[in-house]
């Protein structure tokens, strides 16, 4: 029922699949309202001619629908109580569970100011081997993983869950299957993890116009824990190719002229506006971070695409996921995956002889790559390109596969084992110094 204040029109002047037009008066973007008692949010004012982005899409909605603006903009209640919950775009619960009690607050707000950031200096580790050695995140870092559909990013997003050194955990799910919202429930249940876990999720079965909401719901979260409580933060967003795909339903529905790839022409700021929330406070003010890792599945593995494009833009480095046809597992790319920042940590938040291990293996592994080219165009090995490809099958094992589930310490200890395996000591060109103490 309308309250009294709120605005009412019941004059639709357009009409178009998830868009309605009027003209009204004291309007403010982002704004929601209900057309025909569906949700709806302003996305367009000129003067005094506003456009409103129905959820739910516009069918049967007449042109004499009551139109009622609420006079606010999606807003999330925070507390505590949000910690082990299930919600929907809307930040409404779909876990059984009663609503939050809180302070509302607007979502979709502005980034921090860069002054009032510090560098980001904390390690992030995930437990997974291929990020923690070779492209180590560090608290307040905005990065993708880039992923074809069919890889199991979701299950890499899971394992990321679980095994990361931080406060809190913000999932955001945008175009989940049902199997995939099932999954992510089940594991964090069954891990017990679920008290540090807050989910935002919108299936498949939901309108996809609801996936642009969930990022903001995510962030605005983060930035409860992050600046109120001053904790670690790190938000799982998966996966933003859908979240892309949304804006340029919205944009097209909206006769806007597309740009590259049929996106629409603010997709950057749109990404921008979502990565830019990444965070490392200072002490003083706290010291809460905000760390997102978010999946950008490739079209047809194209990494020019326009969203992985202006992902890598924006973000400092990305992760590559492909699957390792000699050992049979997916892996973490070490030739296309780069940590930006991973230098601010790797041997100073690690051991010492982190940054000069995670070189020569790679290294080592480019050697791996160049013998194989050697041997598909029929050229003879020598008895080096075979220890290199022998060598480049147990680091990728042992290493590289996204199940491995091992500390940095064991990480740096079992690519010791591997280099004494099939090398000698100056074959890896590390520091003397540093083969004195760690050669096996």
């Amino acid at each position: 029922m309308a309250k009294a204040f709120q605005k009412i029109y019941t004059e639709i002047t357009a009409i178009t699949k998830a868009t309605c037009s009027l003209k009204a008066e004291g309007v403010g973007n982002d704004e929601l309202a209900t057309v025909n008692g569906k949700l709806a949010q302003v996305v367009k004012i000129m003067g005094n001619d506003v456009t409103l982005q129905v959820f739910q899409g516009t069918e049967g909605i007449p042109t004499n629908a009551e139109v009622v603006f609420l006079g606010k903009s999606p807003s999330l209640k925070v507390s505590d109580q949000l910690a082990g919950r299930f919600f929907n775009a809307y930040g409404e619960p779909i876990d059984g569970g009663p609503a939050i009690e809180g302070k509302e607050i607007e979502i979709g707000g502005p980034s921090v100011n860069p002054v009032r950031r510090k560098q980001p200096s904390e390690l992030i580790a995930t437990g997974i081997a291929g990020i923690d050695l070779n492209n180590t995140l560090v608290s307040g870092q905005k990065i993708p993983f880039f992923a074809d559909p069919d890889q199991p990013y979701n299950q890499v997003m899971a394992n990321v869950a679980l095994r990361a050194k931080v406060d809190n955990i913000i999932l955001g799910g945008m175009g989940l299957t049902n199997d995939d919202y099932l999954y992510f429930k089940n594991v964090f249940a069954n891990a017990g993890v679920l008290d540090r876990i807050v989910s935002f999720v919108n299936t498949t079965e939901n309108p996809a116009v609801e996936r642009l909401l969930i990022p903001d719901m995510a962030l605005a979260a983060a930035e409860y824990f992050a600046v109120e409580k001053h904790q670690q933060v790190l938000v799982l967003l998966t996966d933003m190719t859908l979240y892309a795909d949304a804006l340029a339903i919205v944009s097209n529905r909206m006769d806007q002229i597309p740009s590259k790839d049929s996106m629409p022409g603010s997709l950057y700021s749109d990404l921008a506006k979502i990565y830019e929330k990444a965070v490392q406070f200072p002490e003083e003010a706290g010291g809460g971070s905000i760390t997102i890792i978010a999946v950008t599945t490739l079209s047809g593995g194209d990494i020019t695409h326009a969203i992985p494009d202006n992902t890598g833009y924006i973000t400092e480095g990305q992760l590559y996921l492909r699957r390792d046809s000699d050992i049979g597992k997916v892996i973490v790319d070490p030739f296309r995956s780069l940590s930006r920042l991973k230098q601010l940590v790797a041997g100073k938040k690690t051991r010492e002889d982190h940054p000069q291990v995670m070189n020569a293996a790679v290294r080592l592994y480019a050697d791996a790559a160049n013998a194989k080219t050697k041997l598909e165009n029929g050229f003879d090995l020598t008895n080096y390109d075979e220890r290199c490809l022998n060598f480049a099958k147990d680091y990728s094992r042992a290493i590289l596969a996204i199940d491995v589930n091992i500390d940095t310490t064991q990480m740096l200890d079992i690519t010791w084992e591997l280099f004494a395996k099939y090398f000698k000591p100056e074959e890896v060109n590390i520091k003397q110094a540093l083969v004195d103490k760690y050669w096996k």
